[in-house]
């Protein structure tokens, strides 16, 4: 049981998705992004992609997700302003602002990595990234065949 009651996946499960968490980080450090999973230590003080492995056995989404951190400070200014009754300050917007623009840089890279990325459809987290599997997962019928021009093999 997790620690709000629900059944924890079994490790057979975690390891498949720690694994496919594994790849969206090699996939988003190979881009040259910051990028570590979410149960490190030390990970608040860290601005990057955040991945996250989803414990409980069942989900109503993806067991695996991205988010993108701003630098702590600025995450910190953005409290502090809340706090102090400046809810219009444009630096409480900033981070949000910021993880809705890289929301679609996410998606962009781990698609080309052949991982099976969308957003998030989430109201209180709208800049999220879900993260369903390997496009090589996909039964062949399934799996996406669209070659950009000039990359194709016959010229």
């Amino acid at each position: 049981m997790s620690e709000y009651g629900f059944v924890r996946a079994s490790s057979e499960v975690l390891d498949a998705r720690n694994a496919l968490a594994d790849q969206v980080i090699q996939a988003l450090r190979r881009a040259g992004l910051p990028a570590f999973h979410e149960r490190e230590t030390a990970t608040a003080e860290r601005a990057g992609a955040v991945v996250h492995v989803e414990p409980d056995a069942e989900t109503a989404s993806a067991s695996v997700s991205v988010e993108w951190r701003c630098d702590p400070g600025v995450i910190q200014t953005s409290v502090d302003s809340l706090s102090l009754g400046h809810p219009d300050a444009p630096i409480v917007r900033y981070p949000g602002v910021i993880g809705l623009h890289m929301q679609n840089a996410l998606i962009k890279i781990l698609l080309s990595a052949g991982i099976i990325a969308t957003q998030d459809n989430d109201t209180m987290n709208p800049e999220g990234v879900l993260v369903f599997g390997l496009m090589t997962d996909l039964p062949a019928a399934l799996r996406p065949t669209f070659v950009p021009p000039g990359r194709g093999t016959d010229g």
